[in-house]
């Protein structure tokens, strides 16, 4: 179909409020401070319910109601985690060649790798079966990528897993090397499982355009991976720890809010592009993170009141409040990750949920493909001769 890029109504800018595609795998209610996951409020989910628990919602619509499904369930995901010996060998011979110190580039080139190695087809040939099959594999698989990365770069040799530790304990083992506390998982799967999914941010609309090619489901994941690389998007979480940082003490969390404004700097960990008052996200997460207890918990949550109060006075009936990513650094700091994990973390979630959306895009057949208007030099003239 034709169009004419000069009559044609325009998007507003960053395709802000414009609705491009249907979805029954939730919604976020900004003005309500509410968002979903299917049917069920999310931070509920997050705090009555394991992460594999809302994997299997997202992925397949519904929550667990027995334990043989429970059962069934986590098995599926362990199978679906398993990388042959032989193509894990060949991933850490990758992985040594081309670690970077940068743990999400390296994952997205570890990623890359694994689709080539196990002969990852394109969606557009695959059954329903079989892309679902597909989404797990990625996404299970991705824990242990990160963790390898992150090894590798440090001069260690990955770990094991231990799936009998369930899917987040076992991913604070093969990171930290340490047995994780109980409050520790409980604290990391509330905040991964608040991840899983926020409506169409910026990697989830990514995964979804490159799946509406057709495209093989690993490369839909490293393009995604590569929008979360940007700090506006998936970096937050370690700069708003490093604001905590810049904080201190008590004591100088208005001025430094002040002078943040001051110099036209972004108030790292405030504000969000959806809601509009609180972040039922970062509601959670400052229980959680007052539950884990610690130096770094007790600043955050009092800073948080005094910078607020600066917001308010600065900027009057803008309800800045902390969103998720002000909380989700003190999780994961004192869950004993290193800051550099943090963004790769968010990735272990976010995974899930771009499967799910992979799939949902996958099942239509029409590519995504917009228009744009030229705003360059009347065309055409003449060429000029050499």
């Amino acid at each position: 179909m034709s169009i004419d890029t000069h009559t044609a109504p325009r998007a507003p800018r960053g395709l802000a409020g414009l609705i491009v595609a249907d979805t029954a795998i939730g919604d976020v209610r900004g003005q309500e401070g509410f968002f979903h996951y299917r049917q069920y409020d999310a931070t509920q989910v997050a705090r009555h319910r394991t992460f594999e628990d809302a994997w299997h919602l997202v992925l397949r619509g519904s929550l667990p109601e027995t334990q043989h499904e429970v059962d069934q369930w986590h098995d599926t995901i362990r199978a679906a985690a398993h990388i042959p010996a032989a193509v894990r060998d060949s991933l850490l011979a990758t992985m040594q060649a081309s670690s970077s110190g940068a743990p999400l580039a390296d994952l997205r080139t570890a990623l890359s790798a694994l689709g080539a190695l196990t002969h990852d087809r394109p969606l557009w040939d695959l059954a329903a079966a079989q892309r679902e099959a597909a989404a797990l594999h990625v996404a299970a698989s991705v824990p242990w990528l990160v963790a390898a990365c992150h090894a590798i770069a440090r001069g260690e040799q990955p770990r094991d897993p231990r799936p009998e530790l369930g899917y987040v304990g076992n991913y604070l083992w093969l990171v930290t090397g340490q047995d994780p506390r109980p409050d520790q998982v409980r604290a990391l799967s509330r905040y991964l499982i608040l991840t899983i999914d926020h409506g169409f941010n910026n990697s989830t609309f990514t995964a979804r355009t490159v799946a509406s090619t057709g495209a093989d489901l690993t490369a839909c994941v490293v393009a995604a991976l590569g929008s979360l690389s940007g700090p506006l998007h998936g970096g937050a979480p370690s700069r708003a720890l490093d604001a905590l940082d810049a904080i201190g003490t008590i004591d100088r969390a208005g001025d430094w809010a002040r002078a943040q404004l001051a110099a036209g700097d972004r108030v790292m960990g405030f504000g969000h592009a959806i809601y509009r008052g609180l972040d039922p996200r970062s509601e959670l997460l400052r229980e959680t993170a007052a539950e884990l207890g610690g130096d770094t918990a007790q600043l955050a949550i009092a800073a948080e009141q005094e910078v607020v109060a600066v917001l308010d006075e600065a900027k009057p009936g803008r309800m800045l409040r902390a969103n998720v990513e002000y909380y989700a650094g003190v999780v994961m700091d004192a869950c004993g990750l290193d800051r550099v994990l943090f963004t790769p973390t968010f990735a272990v979630s976010r995974v899930v949920g771009w499967t799910a959306h992979i799939l949902e895009q996958a099942a239509d057949t029409k590519i995504i493909r917009p228009a744009s208007r030229y705003v360059g030099p009347a065309a055409p003239v003449p060429v000029p001769p050499t």
